[in-house]
């Protein structure tokens, strides 16, 4: 959520004349007002008209009049009052759940997950549509349907959302329009993918690096609140990283900042046809087909590279941390890459495979990094509920929804 700088509020009291866009105008300072108040509301509502007041540094007459005006534009309701609170009880306001709804969406070649929020993001509604076999043809129809059952599952019409973000595998290069780094994802290579999908919902749409959305999600509601400077390094099927550099994500020239599955490291063949799938150096370490591989040479079992390192983790409770510290090794090894260029301050771990190995893999991996990097960064792993790609697309998509409405009431 973009922060407003509550300090720079004004009571507007005595301000006369002028258009809307010229400094020190009563519509600019109401507009300033509002958008603060609105943000406060988000942040710690329910409050009441005193409340506010007290927060921004309006005047009560000034505060009332301001509720007033918002709730004229249906964007805050009553909730009740501070009836057993100390003092005479007082209206409280928050924020109209139902001033906008949002969707995100997360998409891979085997399903695509969507979830539907309203304007505070409380989740409304969710589904899972599954799509087997990798068909090229159909791409806008299969999200149409998705999205659509998300928002029916919330009982709203798809037409009612604000903004829809989706994350993918891949980057849309800003030159061509087409996405690039998802050999693995087709049908979604289109130059004209975005206007397809846009026009095909009938509502804006925008596409997002699926690693990235999930750094946007540790920004907002996990472990990055608050640190301008750090990496999420992604591993499931694939691996990938996200880089966050002055509080914004480093995209790159053509989108391509953080596809480290394709990085030539140390213990791993040097692939020169990085665009075939699976290719890379970091990919064939630490991709979950590299894990699955490295629990066989250990004994251990399961039927996905999760299972094989919950095993791993068992094993080393029992003594035996051989796969475990092997797995270890790798993921510092890319780290290790990746950290003496960038100098974070904090590394996350995040996908299916670092939340299988839990703070025994973390441990390890810490461990090893320490050794191999000159900087300390600290090192943690995701906490973020449900999927991080999810909640970063969410996140996303209603800072887009809050800037519309809030700003054109």
């Amino acid at each position: 959520m973009s922060a407003t700088g509550h300090s720079s509020s004004h009571s507007g009291n005595g301000a006369t004349g002028g258009g809307a866009g010229q400094p020190g105008t009563p519509s600019l300072l109401r507009a300033i007002n509002d958008r603060a108040a609105l943000e406060l509301l988000l942040e710690q509502g329910p409050l009441s008209r005193s409340q506010l007041g007290g927060l921004t540094g309006l005047s009560k007459p000034t505060a009332s009049q301001l509720l007033a005006r918002l709730e004229s534009a249906g964007l805050v309701v009553p909730v009740g009052t501070t009836a057993g609170r100390p003092g005479p009880g007082a209206q409280l306001y928050e924020i109209n759940p139902e001033a906008a709804f949002v969707a995100g969406l997360h998409v891979n070649p085997w399903r695509i997950r969507a979830s539907v929020a309203d304007i505070t993001g409380q989740v409304v509604g969710e589904y899972r549509l599954a799509t087997p076999g990798r068909h090229a043809a159909g791409t806008v129809d299969r999200v149409r349907e998705a999205v659509s059952a998300a928002a029916d599952a919330a009982g709203l019409d798809l037409g009612v959302l604000g903004q829809v973000v989706i994350g993918t595998p891949g980057a849309l290069d800003p030159t061509t329009g087409k996405l690039r780094y998802a050999p693995h994802l087709p049908g979604w290579h289109s130059p004209r993918l975005l206007a397809e999908l846009t026009e095909g919902l009938g509502v804006p749409v925008a596409l997002e690096n699926d690693v990235n959305l999930a750094a946007v999600a540790e920004q907002r509601v996990g472990q990055a609140r608050g640190v301008d400077d750090f990496v999420l390094l992604w591993v499931e099927d694939g691996v990938g990283a996200a880089v966050v550099l002055g509080g914004k994500l480093h995209r790159g020239h053509t989108g391509g900042a953080g596809e480290v599955g394709y990085m030539p490291l140390p213990g791993a063949p040097l692939v020169r046809n990085v665009r075939r799938e699976n290719a890379g150096g970091f990919q064939m370490l630490a991709g979950a087909p590299a894990v699955l591989a490295l629990a066989k040479e250990h004994g251990i079992g399961g039927r996905t590279a999760p299972e094989a390192v919950t095993g791993a983790v068992a094993a080393a409770e029992g003594g035996d941390d051989a796969m475990l510290a092997a797995l270890a090794r790798r993921l510092a090894t890319g780290l290790a890459a990746i950290v003496a260029v960038v100098d974070p301050e904090l590394v996350l771990l995040s996908g299916d495979i670092p939340q299988a190995g839990g703070e025994r893999l973390r441990f390890l991996v810490q461990e090893e990094l320490t050794g191999l990097a000159v900087s300390r960064p600290r090192l943690g792993i995701s906490t973020v509920e449900g999927s991080p790609v999810v909640v970063g697309a969410l996140q996303s998509a209603l800072t887009t929804a809050r800037e519309r409405v809030f700003s054109t009431h």
